[in-house]
């Protein structure tokens, strides 16, 4: 089972940015949904 659960993480597809469609790089502390760029505007 927990496999399952670690395959379903693996196979997600890149965060991308709300504004611009770039992909962000997640950090675990963040929930942000635009890159830095964008979130700096």
């Amino acid at each position: 089972m927990t496999e399952n659960i670690v395959q379903f993480f693996k196979n997600l597809p890149p965060k991308q940015c709300a504004t611009c469609g770039t992909e962000i790089e997640e950090m675990h502390e963040c929930y942000s949904n635009q890159c830095s760029t964008c979130n700096n505007l």
